[in-house]
């Protein structure tokens, strides 16, 4: 059963596809010779692999983990497979993103980039989008040589951050990170901009809204 709703003390914000764009690294495929919709699909293998490597007990790095996919998902060597990774260091801000850390600001609630992908790499995304000053930190399950969604995951995040899980927020546009979390004890928010709606198959958020910053607005009201 999901906590009860509460303004949370700490908010923890997925990263891919919920606070950077992943668009952008659609041209590098086609700059390696391949068709841009294979992002889709090395994206969702990646996840995949990296979940299966964490049930199972350990997960390598992520990029580790997203070499080797994007490298069977394309056929393509090492050079090209890094030309695209590298692209990670580089990825735009979502336009819901930066309003949602000004309106915690406001209300005095420090908030933090939760991710199973590289600390660096994320940091260098976000400082490139001149964000990175906005958060209390980053956290990286790497740190812990898994991906999300296993309940250590965010128990870790919370232990790292000192916040009881039922006083943090996760808010992400992935409905499996939101389950994951609730099933964990946290207070959880979906932006849906990304899936559409709410997979009926998912534990209910506290917070569904179309965006970001609506899914903060809700934690806050």
């Amino acid at each position: 059963m999901a906590v009860p709703m509460r303004r949370p003390a700490a908010v923890l914000f997925d990263v891919l596809e919920t606070l950077v764009q992943l668009e952008p690294l659609r041209q590098r495929f086609v700059e390696a010779g391949r068709p841009g919709h294979e992002l889709e699909l090395f994206f969702a293998r990646m996840l995949r692999d990296g979940m299966a490597f964490t049930l199972a007990g350990e997960a390598p790095p992520f990029r580790a983990v997203a070499a080797a996919e994007l490298a069977l998902t394309t056929g393509l060597g090492p050079e090209p497979v890094d030309h695209i990774l590298d692209g990670f260091t580089g990825l735009p801000l979502q336009p819901d993103a930066e309003p949602a850390f000004d309106l915690l600001a406001d209300a005095g609630i420090p908030c933090y980039a939760f991710t199973h992908g590289s600390a660096s790499v994320i940091s260098s995304a976000l400082d490139a989008a001149g964000i990175g000053h906005k958060l209390a930190g980053i956290l990286s399950a790497e740190s812990i040589a898994s991906f999300k969604p296993p309940s250590k995951v965010y128990h870790w995040a919370c232990r790292e951050i000192g916040v009881a899980p039922e006083a943090a927020a996760l808010v992400a546009v992935h409905s499996w990170d939101t389950h994951g979390a609730l099933r964990a004890g946290l207070l959880a928010g979906l932006a849906t901009r990304l899936e559409g709606a709410l997979s009926p198959v998912v534990d209910r958020p506290h917070v569904v809204a179309a965006r970001v910053d609506d899914v903060v607005e809700g934690f806050l009201a």
